[in-house]
């Protein structure tokens, strides 16, 4: 198949800004974060739901864009004790709205594409500022933003083993009827550099994972970028488009840079929380 030249160049001025900013804000953390995570996700939900006019389904857009923010805003500011009550509300609402529409005979699908957006772009995507707030208050000290930097390097970098394995040797069509293009060999490309990720991350600033923590994680990271790839790639499949938007170049839009970390973010997120604290509690002092 081989690489794009001058695709891989863009792809590589994107990465040579967006990288270090990513890096930089994820360590400061605050307010700054915050917004920069809202920039990804109000332009992610944006991508979506004009993706769905493409299909000719009207969501209603500013609904779920603030929706979706929403969900953010209450993790971040640990106000869940509302979550209920404000996903009833949005729900609600949006179907209210449905009703007051002259043109309702795709209902079901303004209403279902309005919410599926909050929850595939709002709440995956706040797993990043969850992660953040795990590292807080974690007993390894304070690495909420090593916690987020570890998720984005499995993520990206499982990508970027992906595309070029794929392009070098890719033969094997993954899941032809979704995308085409992704190959096996991309695949295990992709399982190998997110696995050396893991185990790069344990040797510098995640100390903590133990041989067997950092295998996990890559496999699982491995797993969870590729399904998080398909499953845009099936929509963008579904609604003949090859990309989100022209956002950033050499990688199009938005969605397209971070479909794999909303799959991966809540995974390592789950596993830090929950996995990780019982299994050193298994292992004799």
């Amino acid at each position: 198949m081989g690489v794009n030249r001058q695709q891989l160049s863009k792809r590589l001025l994107t990465a040579a800004v967006g990288v270090p900013a990513a890096i930089v804000f994820s360590l400061v953390g605050g307010w700054g974060f915050l917004i920069v995570i809202n920039f990804v996700l109000g332009v992610g939900l944006f991508e979506f739901y004009r993706m769905m006019e493409y299909k000719g389904i009207k969501p209603y857009k500013t609904v779920g864009i603030l929706a979706g923010l929403g969900v953010s805003w209450y993790v971040y500011f640990q106000e869940g004790m509302f979550s209920s009550f404000f996903v009833t509300v949005v729900l609600a609402l949006v179907m209210v709205m449905e009703l007051f529409r002259r043109d309702s005979e795709l209902a079901v699908f303004h209403i279902s594409t309005t919410i599926l957006g909050v929850f595939y772009v709002g709440w995956l995507g706040s797993h990043i500022i969850l992660l953040r707030q795990l590292g807080e208050s974690s007993p390894w000290g304070d690495r909420g933003g090593w916690f987020v930097i570890l998720a984005f390097g499995l993520a990206w970098l499982c990508d970027t083993g992906a595309y070029f394995f794929g392009s070098a040797f890719g033969k094997t069509k993954l899941m032809p009827r979704v995308s085409p293009n992704k190959s096996v060999e991309g695949a295990v490309g992709g399982l190998i550099l997110a696995v050396a990720t893991a185990f790069l991350a344990r040797h510098t600033f995640a100390t903590f994972l133990s041989v067997w923590d950092a295998l996990a994680l890559g496999v699982i990271a491995a797993v969870a970028a590729t399904l998080g790839d398909l499953v845009e790639s099936m929509m963008k499949r579904d609604v003949q488009v090859k990309d989100t938007s022209r956002a950033l170049p050499g990688h199009g839009g938005m969605l397209d840079r971070f479909d794999s970390v909303l799959f991966v973010a809540p995974f390592v997120y789950y596993y830090l929380r929950f996995i990780l604290p019982k299994l050193q509690l298994m292992i004799p002092q």
